[in-house]
């Protein structure tokens, strides 16, 4: 489990498979309203409030980002609330949730580097194919169109070297620079390992 503060009230946390599985979850048990999800949530909610130093009560916004083989990313918002409303005792939390998912493994980088490091070793386990993206400073490598049972391995080798992106496909498209439209693991490794 990774966590990240995004703003003063929004928090993001990244649980991998094996997170999720050595806690006995599997992704699909979200859409169910089980005591384990729960439990998760609340020891998810208990250590982000220990490592940012957050008071969290009342309520938050959960939105969750289901992502292909990766895991599932959850952003945390806590909801501010007015002066005059009540507040919870006993420590209860309302959530509200929202479930999204994405079939893309696309993953943020800071450094190009990190990229052709992470190419040579793609291309070693011989996993070729995906597409490089620039966008506001960050590096977006797109393995779009792998086979299925490639996914596994590429999603832990790509999480040695980054990190798993909830941005838009589309919106990086839109906005971003598209630097090597395909084949973007067999030109690094061609262009910068041989």
């Amino acid at each position: 489990m990774r966590l990240e503060r995004l703003t003063n009230n929004k928090i993001k946390i990244f649980l991998t498979v094996d997170d999720l599985s050595d806690r006995g979850l599997t992704k699909e048990d979200i859409w169910k309203d089980s005591l384990k999800w729960h439990q998760l949530f609340h020891d998810m909610l208990e250590e982000a409030s220990e490592e940012f130093d957050l008071e969290i009560l009342g309520a938050v916004a959960v939105e969750i980002f289901s992502l292909h083989a990766q895991g599932m990313v959850m952003i945390v918002t806590m909801i501010e609330q007015d002066e005059d409303e009540e507040q919870f005792d006993d420590g209860i939390i309302e959530m509200q949730v929202t479930v999204d998912g994405s079939d893309d493994i696309l993953f943020e980088f800071d450094n190009i580097e990190d990229v052709i490091q992470l190419a040579n070793r793609l291309f070693q386990a011989g996993i070729q194919g995906g597409s490089l993206h620039f966008m506001e400073s960050h590096y977006y490598l797109l393995m779009n169109g792998i086979l299925a049972e490639d996914a596994a391995k590429a999603v832990s080798l790509m999480a040695e070297y980054g990190v798993p992106s909830i941005l838009s496909i589309h919106r990086l498209l839109e906005y971003g620079n598209e630097i090597m439209e395909e084949n973007a693991v067999e030109t690094l490794v061609h262009y910068f390992i041989k």
